[in-house]
């Protein structure tokens, strides 16, 4: 029954599931209708929010654009080859594929989750090289399906929020948090622990139970799958030009910067692995790794080839997300309702739940930890303190529930898709089951901690 309902999915998303673009400019669409009937503010009001906010993303789309580049890069290099392939040594049938890769990539993404996502899609693409009657685009999914612990993990964007000492925290929280709150309380709380190490456990199996029978299997040619061979130049024929090109000497000097820098960035700032230290590790290791400046630009070169969907979709999500947050004369916008409303409705009890739920609403519109943050922090905090509940604990329902609804959210998917050559439909299907089923766990455990 299992498998026939996750069968029913995966079909239900291939037939009616547009491109990940189509699905941004239909979300676009819905939440101009949205806001104009709940905000009650004009479609010209709707479409300055919308076009205010389209290019706020900018940065992040750079950030994103090169966690899927420079990892790419680097995973192509031959040290990184030969260890993505030392691991799938032991990986002999597809039940062990499936099993390896959402394990690995659950536990790179509570670890990082810029990190994760490279890392998942690429060991997921070596093992689809090896294991030839494995279903890829589950493969994907299941790399893709690690992304769900990333807010519970120790890069969480809200539980390290809480957990710094600034200024603007109490202007964030509109006066209900004054002091910073320690990760023992969020990330390393019993709830949060909880549920990440449940998912952790949990999901290889789930995507196992999903892995279609023999006949219905979408295998992928390990031929298609081949890095481009890199063509040297006989020493005889190279120019002065082509010699600085290939030099090793430029590569280990550039090398060297890069890795005195990483050693003084952790020794000021201590076990600080934001997104910018990641790409900047990534680019070191990759170019020193390629050992010449020219073979670590033609990686890139094909690197770059996957990133068109987050250069192309990413600044469609920031005017969503600026229609969500866009108000009106009286202050109220779309995204302010939605936790409003599930705050209304909420006691001490079910406030978490609600606070979970609510946070998943608003992240199918804006798919960004920051920016889920700005917009029900102001809300969800300071009532719950007139409930009495934890801020810890809200804190860290907003952030499961930001998490939560990537699963059908195509937005975070975009890396892990451009490094394995698929679309949205091809994992979303899947991706419904770990949706429901991650969901069942995370309610359970908002109630009974």
């Amino acid at each position: 029954m299992f498998k026939k309902f996750s069968n029913a999915c995966v079909n239900l998303v291939q037939k009616y599931l547009p491109d990940a673009f189509i699905f941004a400019i239909f979300l676009t669409f819905l939440t101009w209708i949205l806001g104009m009937i709940f905000t009650q503010q004009g479609p010209i009001d709707m479409i300055v929010h919308w076009g205010s906010g389209f290019w706020k993303l900018l940065a992040f789309s750079m950030q994103m654009a090169l966690v899927l580049v420079t990892g790419h890069a680097l995973a192509s290099s031959p040290p990184i080859k030969k260890f993505l392939i030392s691991l799938t040594k032991f990986i002999k049938t597809p039940t062990q594929a499936i099993l390896a890769v959402s394990f690995v990539s659950a536990i790179a993404c509570w670890l990082n989750w810029g990190f994760g996502l490279v890392i998942g899609a690429l060991y997921a693409k070596e093992i689809a090289r090896k294991v030839k009657d494995v279903d890829y685009r589950l493969l994907i999914a299941s790399a893709y399906s690690g992304f769900l612990v990333w807010h519970g993990g120790i890069s969480g964007s809200i539980p390290l929020t809480l957990a710094t000492s600034t200024a603007n925290l109490a202007e964030m929280t509109s006066g209900a948090i004054s002091e910073a709150i320690p990760v023992s309380n969020t990330i390393f709380s019993p709830l949060n622990i909880f549920i990440s190490v449940s998912l952790i456990l949990i999901l290889p199996f789930i995507n196992r139970a999903m892995h279609p029978d023999a006949d219905k299997v979408v295998s992928v040619d390990s031929d298609l799958l081949k890095e481009n061979e890199e063509i040297e130049i006989d020493n005889k024929d190279m120019t002065p030009a082509d010699k600085i090109e290939n030099s090793k000497i430029i590569s280990i000097i550039l090398g060297l910067f890069g890795i005195i820098y990483i050693i003084y960035h952790f020794y000021t700032n201590g076990f600080d692995l934001n997104l910018n230290i990641v790409n900047f590790i990534f680019l070191t290791v990759g170019i020193v790794f390629h050992q010449t400046p020219k073979r670590y630009i033609n990686a890139v070169k094909e690197a770059v080839k996957g990133a068109s969907g987050i250069i192309l979709q990413f600044p469609f999500y920031a005017g969503i997300m600026g229609m969500m947050v866009g108000a009106n004369s009286a202050g109220v916008s779309l995204a302010g309702l939605i936790s409003h409303w599930f705050v209304s409705i909420s006691n001490p009890t079910t406030f978490p739940l609600f606070t979970f739920l609510s946070a998943g609403i608003v992240n199918f519109f804006v798919p960004s930890g920051g920016g889920q943050w700005a917009v029900q922090a102001p809300i969800m905090m300071p009532a719950s303190i007139e409930l009495g509940v934890s801020t810890a604990k809200t804190g860290l329902a907003i952030a499961w529930g930001d998490a939560w609804t990537n699963m059908i959210q195509p937005f975070w998917a975009l890396p892990a898709l451009g490094i394995a050559g698929l679309g949205a439909r091809d994992i979303m299907g899947f991706c419904i089951v770990d949706l429901l089923c991650s969901g069942l766990i995370i309610t359970v455990s908002m109630l009974i901690f």
